[in-house]
């Protein structure tokens, strides 16, 4: 039996949102190994033992301002000029979108539904690699790190990512897709139906725990799970 059977029968009952929320690394690009490599170039700075990959996807979903701090201590800016520097030097002939994410991004515009990216990589970084593999022009605003007061999952992230548009949280119904559990609490915290976005082995990440998956975040509902976006991609044809 499959034992997200729940989670993908509520992924086929999602009613057609007036907007979707993205994250960025690893649910719409392919980063884990990129980030592991400036991970790992910051840890051998400080002489530290290198992480895993899994080390890697499963604690790495803060953002820097909120996670250098428990690594670094009082070095965490610097630790963070590190890792910038080698992110940049290896992302640019790297970074690659994941299987059938165009297609799924190109869809969504074509059915005139609202599109943003909310990410807690640096805001500047994020939106250099949408021009990069040039999707920047489906999304109605790419929200990063240091750009709001405070990174996900504080709900001023999706506030302005929303600014000026025509949504409105208090009455629209939106998606928010991402894969860890920074995407899930910053959807619970602005309103928003959560979605995850697990691996193409149908794993998701250690951040998002069994009983979360299992009886939703905080008493809400079964939140949707996929593993590959051409299934979203279906829901899209059969809703909207």
């Amino acid at each position: 039996m499959d034992r997200y059977k729940k989670n993908r029968q509520a992924l086929q009952n999602l009613k057609k949102p007036q907007a979707v929320i993205f994250d960025w690394d690893n649910t719409l690009v392919d980063t884990w190994p990129l980030i592991q490599s400036a991970i790992n170039s910051t840890m051998k700075h400080y002489h530290r033992e290198p992480w895993s990959l899994q080390k890697v996807i499963d604690n790495v979903h803060k953002s820097m301002r909120d996670y250098f701090p428990e690594i670094f201590g009082e070095n965490w800016q610097e630790a963070g000029e590190i890792y910038r520097n080698s992110y940049q030097q290896i992302n640019k002939s790297q970074l690659q979108l994941l299987p059938y994410a165009e297609e799924l991004i190109n869809k969504i515009s074509q059915k005139g539904i609202t599109q943003v990216i909310i990410s807690n990589k640096i805001g500047t970084t994020l939106r250099q690699e949408a021009k990069k593999i040039q999707i920047d022009q489906h999304f109605f605003s790419l929200i990063g790190a240091f750009d709001a007061n405070h990174d996900k999952p504080d709900k001023s992230v999706v506030d302005l990512a929303l600014m000026g548009s025509k949504i409105d949280l208090s009455k629209d119904h939106l998606w928010f897709i991402g894969d860890t559990i920074a995407d899930v609490e910053c959807a619970y915290n602005s309103g928003c139906q959560p979605i995850i976005f697990g691996q193409a082995n149908q794993q998701i990440s250690s951040s998002i725990t069994p009983d979360i998956i299992e009886n939703g975040f905080k008493d809400s509902s079964i939140i949707p799970v996929y593993f590959n976006h051409q299934e979203l991609l279906e829901v899209i044809d059969n809703i909207a």
